[in-house]
């Protein structure tokens, strides 16, 4: 029921009642739009730095495993020395007791093998050493340059937070004067109203005639058809931008 009244007084308004509204709507946005400009591209710039402190713990964390998955290894080859040593010791017990050369010669290669795999262990070692050492660089780089973003972040947060509470109840108010307009303006034309605001540079949908020109394209407007405009009995849009037009009177109206 309330529906079908609000589309009865809607359906009531006069063709420069509906000017008035849109024009009214579009000052509402403008006004919004200026916050929004106040607030520049701190939001951005905000949201740009989360994303890098994001990128910058996940490449610590990953190197963090990493260095965690070589002192592992390291440990591993450790222990394969231990046990080599372990080798080397029984196999030079068991040569003290050989019965003959064949039986030496056999150990000899056990130990000459084991040696082998003690030196290789320790290149190893070596290698996974000089890799932590480079990540933990890495590490305290990284560290160094998230520790800055952190406060970058802090920063820009604050000075957002400043700006937003400064300007929030001046927006909100005009999101509800906005919310109010477009109940009482019929769907066709606030659709038509915000494709044009949409594909317009500086968001002006709706502009009044200034100097016989279109406010927002600024291309001379015909003296007929400025006449056709004044006189509110139909909505009429800039040929050259789309843009829809209203009376200057308008505009004194709206103040």
């Amino acid at each position: 029921m309330a529906k079908a009244k609000k589309g009865a007084e809607v359906a009531d308004m006069t063709v420069a009642e509906k000017l008035q509204a849109l024009y009214e709507l579009q000052l509402v946005h403008t006004s919004i739009d200026k916050i929004k400009i106040l607030r520049g591209e701190l939001p951005l710039e905000v949201q740009d730095l989360e994303d890098e402190i994001e990128g910058l713990q996940t490449r610590v964390s990953k190197f963090d495993e990493d260095i965690a998955d070589l002192e592992k290894s390291i440990n591993g080859k450790k222990q394969e020395i231990a046990n080599a040593q372990e080798l080397i010791k029984k196999y030079e017990e068991q040569q003290n007791n050989v019965r003959n050369n064949r039986e030496y010669d056999s150990l000899s290669k056990e130990i000459e093998f084991q040696t082998l795999e003690i030196e290789l262990s320790e290149k190893r070692i070596r290698e996974f050493t000089a890799q932590i050492e480079e990540k933990k660089e890495v590490i305290g780089e990284s560290t160094e340059v998230l520790e800055g973003r952190k406060q970058d972040l802090e920063n820009k947060k604050k000075e957002l937070e400043e700006i937003i509470a400064e300007t929030q109840k001046e927006e909100e108010v005009m999101e509800k004067k906005s919310a109010e307009l477009e109940e009482i303006i019929e769907e066709r034309l606030v659709s038509a109203y915000r494709k044009i605001r949409m594909n317009a540079r500086n968001g002006l949908a709706v502009v009044p005639i200034e100097r016989d020109a279109c406010g927002g394209c600024f291309n001379n407007i015909p003296p007929q058809r400025q006449l056709d405009i004044a006189s509110k009995k139909k909505i009429i849009v800039c040929e050259y931008c789309g843009r829809i037009l209203v009376d200057p009177g308008d505009r004194e109206a709206a103040k």
